[in-house]
């Protein structure tokens, strides 16, 4: 279904402002960069820089946005009898990552913003994330049962599921982030490990129990 013209124009918008503040942010850094500077640069008003962020220092988490727009899209376009963590998996890596501009923002978050602000953003993205694997679920399997029993607990599968999922992929991003190497192949590496972790049953490290069901 074609989106709403608004919504498209408010998305290449956005799209244009995020690009425009990279290439001020890489080459000027944050702090030299004025959301004025951005916004003429992307060829609109300051008044509709703050329409789509609320400040600058936002634009630092844009790229999460467009990939999340990616990520559902991705989602959606996997086989229905797929497994869900391998739909969620190809889905995540569809995406055309800009290799070394991807870096490198990792890195001005990391020097610009304090790591508690960086886990809130991400905490919100995580639930928007969650938010679209759980519509994937859904749009998989329609077929609950008519009892309300059923219903409740297919619901609370589906949220579980999504959440976990969701959980696992931003705990590695957040690994990510706040480590040392914050190189896309890492960055990879993290979320397969995280993703098979979860698909294969989770356990301790070598000094505590495992965790059965």
């Amino acid at each position: 279904m074609p989106r709403p013209a608004q919504t498209a124009r408010s998305e290449r918008t956005r799209e244009a402002l995020r690009q425009a503040a990279t290439v001020r942010f890489l080459a000027q850094g944050v702090e030299a960069t004025s959301a004025e500077q951005i916004a003429a640069d992307a060829g609109v008003s300051l008044r509709t820089f703050y329409r789509h962020f609320a400040s600058k220092h936002d634009l630092l988490f844009a790229d999460y946005d467009a990939g999340l727009h990616w990520f559902r899209a991705a989602l959606e376009a996997r086989p229905a009898d797929e497994p869900v963590i391998a739909s969620v998996q190809a889905a995540i890596f569809a995406f055309p990552y800009d290799v070394t501009a991807v870096t490198k923002i990792a890195a001005l978050r990391s020097n610009e913003l304090d790591p508690d602000r960086i886990v809130r953003h991400t905490r919100q993205v995580e639930a928007d994330f969650a938010a679209a694997v759980e519509a994937h679920l859904n749009r998989r399997d329609n077929g609950a049962g008519p009892a309300p029993a059923a219903q409740a607990d297919r619901r609370l599968r589906v949220a579980v599921t999504a959440r976990c999922i969701a959980a696992a992929v931003f705990g590695a991003m957040e690994v990510w982030m706040l480590g040392e190497d914050r190189t896309l192949p890492e960055l990879a590496r993290l979320c397969r490990d995280a993703l098979t972790s979860l698909q294969s049953g989770i356990q301790s490290g070598p000094a505590g129990p495992e965790v059965s069901s």
